[in-house]
């Protein structure tokens, strides 16, 4: 019988599979592993069936994990700190849509939940150190105590914010920092690389920070990387009347997480490299590419696009990668669950099969990372003048039309809301493309 080999990652083994396909019931093209109940599907999918043997090429892959939607189930419970500015600009009616906020989430939150809040000024303030929220009365008695104050040390801020959710940190907890600023920092370390490292480190101890920007004058990049580095949302609130309603947004998707602390590893085979993770930052090892993702939240699918890099070799189907996905349930409450898939490329001489073996779920995947990067220098062209508003428009509706076309309303609808910025002169453009462009690279949508 003719056979084909699939080489492992190392290089140094490889098994037989008959020749134009493997195993009875296995697809090349699509392959899936379901977790335990309540918990995730795991989904790999090359963009071709094909690749030349003959020459270098690139591949295109799909890796798509599902939350079910079932309801029913328990939740983790919460470890949740607020950390809230109240410097001088807060002062008035921001501060108190904050304090209704806030006090919006501890009638949310259950017995079992645990809740600190931290504010920040100059100096930094324990409003209330963690503990379950038992008395919400009294809770809600020292958030009315917060009064502005000067100038915004928000290092120090999330600093004791970490401290709070770590002194009871555990895997039988949702851990997460809402951080809520309007300015730059002013006081303490105020450098880009340290405050999002801070927060990167966080993230290693289980810990993610959702970032809500309000009004104009604060740092939508420093936000965007703090909620980009540690899996956590980010929120542009442009009136203070709008604070409550992102808080409750915010809340509402804490308390459906499935699955949190999601980490990608792509184990290679020999002549393959990963040339990028669309919107992603990838650590390498030897043969492997590493990334951390977003807590997903019940019904929700998040996708990753990997573009790798494959050799020339003897025409075959060969395993090219294994995409090996590690998460903690929060339905089940087991950690450390993985789910594997083989990425599989059939390599032949025959460039008409390779034309043929296109997927189009993955070109559809490809082309939202592809938006994510057009809307990138779409900003930059903005913020330094080399694009007039007539050509930055253009691009935006080109980017809008595709996203609106390829399902992703709620982001078609921040690229509106930029146009519209761009048409009348008013509203934040910047600040409302970069909440688009983070949350189409975490890849989640329902």
């Amino acid at each position: 019988m003719e056979s084909t080999q699939i080489i492992s990652p190392g290089g140094d083994t490889t098994r037989q599979i008959p020749a134009g396909g493997g195993a009875p019931g296995f697809d090349p093209q699509r392959t899936a592993m379901t977790g335990p109940p309540g918990g995730l599907s795991f989904t790999a999918i090359p963009e071709n069936a094909y690749a030349l043997n003959s020459d270098p090429g690139r591949l295109n892959v799909l890796l798509q994990a599902q939350a079910s939607g079932a309801l029913g189930g328990r939740r983790l419970p919460l470890n949740l700190c607020l950390v809230i500015d109240r410097s001088g600009s807060m002062e008035g009616e921001p501060l108190e849509y904050v304090k209704r906020a806030c006090s919006y989430v501890v009638d949310l939150l259950e017995p079992t939940d645990i809740l600190s809040v931290v504010t920040f000024e100059e100096q930094v303030d324990v409003v209330m150190p963690a503990r379950r929220v038992v008395n919400r009365a009294l809770v809600k008695e020292h958030i009315q105590r917060i009064q502005p104050g000067n100038t915004t040390n928000l290092y120090d801020g999330i600093v004791a914010g970490a401290a709070q959710v770590a002194s009871v940190r555990s895997d039988a907890y949702v851990n997460r920092m809402l951080v809520l600023t309007d300015g730059e920092p002013t006081a303490g370390i105020k450098d880009f690389a340290s405050i999002v490292g801070s927060v990167a480190e966080q993230k290693s101890r289980g810990i993610s920070v959702t970032a809500l920007g309000f009004g104009p004058e604060y740092n939508e990049e420093l936000l965007a990387g703090m909620a980009r580095r540690t899996g956590g949302n980010y929120y542009y609130i442009s009136r203070p009347d709008l604070i409550p309603e992102v808080f409750r947004k915010e809340l509402d998707a804490l308390l459906t997480i499935s699955a949190k602390n999601l980490r990608l590893r792509l184990l290679l085979s020999r002549w393959v490299q990963v040339r990028q993770i669309y919107g992603q930052l990838p650590t390498f090892g030897e043969r492997t590419a590493e990334v951390s993702l977003a807590d997903m939240e019940r019904g929700m699918t998040l996708s990753v696009v990997v573009e790798m890099e494959l050799g020339r070799r003897p025409a075959g189907a060969y395993r090219v990668a294994r995409a090996e996905l590690t998460y903690d349930d929060c339905v089940s409450g087991r950690p450390n669950q993985r789910l594997e898939e083989e990425i599989v490329t059939e390599f032949v001489a025959d460039g008409a099969r390779v034309g043929s073996g296109v997927n189009p779920q993955v070109r559809q995947e490809l082309e939202i990372a592809q938006a994510s990067r057009n809307l990138e220098r779409t900003m930059m062209g903005i913020r330094t003048q080399q694009l007039t508003v007539g050509a930055a428009m253009a691009d935006l509706q080109r980017t809008q039309m595709l996203l609106t076309q390829q399902g992703r309303t709620d982001q078609a609808q921040d690229v509106a809301q930029a146009i519209q910025g761009l048409r009348s002169g008013t509203g934040d453009v910047e600040k409302t493309l970069i909440g688009a462009i983070v949350d189409l690279d975490q890849g989640k949508h329902k």
